[in-house]
């Protein structure tokens, strides 16, 4: 049985107005100001809400209280002149912004009452993703978030705006450094997001089972122990069963990377699905938006392709010199000036 996407959002196009909001953390209001003139020199229009703003008067670790922030999401999903979904930053705080929302009246509309919106966002942003596929058969991007600070964010922010605004050019994702744990060619609906999230989600009616998914797993921050016990948790809960292929991305700042690596592959080895490892997507570096909950493939093995700029270089010069051989040997010889003495009878 082939795998099914998800009910897709129409692409942004300039002049559309795109809600900004948090349903986790407090933002910092430089890094929200650079990402709205980004949004709006992009060609949108982007809506703050109130979440967007509260410098965290419930706990320092909140954007307001639930109540806020969850009226804010319920908000931005129902409101006809709103193209799309923004997340501001993560943080903190989706599950409690979940566990407030109120659904009624809004699972099994049909698509003309509620049409699909694009939703952006990672991190804590992982649980309300799933929450949109489940509740509303959506797809949506795992992608950056609103803020912009140091370092990749405009790499990554580009990346973003492109898969929003031009879809069509953005169908080929490459992983250049990736590694390659078990090669091989998934097929699958493409799923999953950061992990504590997906963990801290199962049990619940917003956890979307892996099954014929090509699952991203990405994490920042975390002891290898816990990786290894979220990861213990996924296989133990059945989360994993009838998985397509994984995509372990950046675990940025989680203990050395030979012993990450030897952990996803000891504990996810036993599915005997292609997987790679250190794709950039996912906290830290240029981070390569990932749409989800669409059918695709992926091919987990070393592209010669994307080998590194050095690799490419060669591959252009060998193509340019067979091209010049090709030209040189059907174009006419040309007669020195001796030989053309010698027809003359000189």
């Amino acid at each position: 049985m082939n795998p099914v996407s998800l009910a897709r959002p129409r692409a942004l196009k300039a002049g559309d107005r795109v809600a900004v909001l948090c349903v986790s953390s407090p933002v910092e209001p430089g890094a929200l100001a650079a990402g709205l003139d980004a949004l709006r020199f992009a060609g949108l229009d982007p809506v703050t809400y109130p979440s967007a703003h509260d410098p965290g008067t419930m706990r320092p670790y909140l954007a307001g209280d639930d109540a806020m922030r969850a009226g804010d999401l319920r908000s931005a999903l129902t409101e006809p002149g709103i193209a799309g979904i923004l997340f501001a930053r993560g943080g903190s705080g989706a599950q409690r912004t979940l566990e407030a929302m109120d659904w009624d009246g809004l699972t099994g509309l049909p698509p003309e009452k509620l049409p699909p919106k694009v939703l952006a966002g990672y991190s804590d942003v992982t649980a309300v993703l799933e929450a949109v596929a489940v509740r509303f058969g959506w797809a949506s991007v795992f992608g950056p978030m609103v803020a912009i600070r140091e370092g990749a964010s405009h790499y990554s922010f580009g990346s973003l705006l492109r898969t929003l605004m031009r879809p069509e050019q953005a169908t080929l994702i490459r992983y250049p450094r990736a590694v390659t744990l078990a090669p091989g060619l998934a097929r699958g609906v493409t799923t999953g997001g950061t992990l504590c999230l997906l963990a801290s989600s199962l049990a619940t009616g917003t956890s979307r089972p892996a099954r014929g998914g090509i699952l991203l797993l990405e994490d920042v921050n975390e002891e290898d122990y816990r990786i290894d016990r979220m990861l213990t948790q996924l296989r133990r809960s059945g989360h994993l069963n009838g998985v397509a292929g994984i995509v372990a991305g950046t675990f940025t700042g989680c203990g050395p990377p030979e012993a990450i690596q030897d952990i996803l592959a000891e504990r996810l080895g036993f599915l005997g699905v292609p997987m790679i490892a250190w794709a950039n997507v996912g906290h830290g570096g240029q981070f390569r938006r990932r749409p989800q909950r669409r059918r695709g493939q992926e091919r987990l093995r070393p592209d010669p392709r994307a080998a590194g700029h050095r690799g490419r270089r060669r591959t252009r010069r060998a193509r340019r010199g067979r091209a010049l051989r090709r030209r040189r040997d059907h174009r006419p010889r040309r007669r020195r000036p001796a030989d053309r003495l010698a027809r003359a009878g000189a």
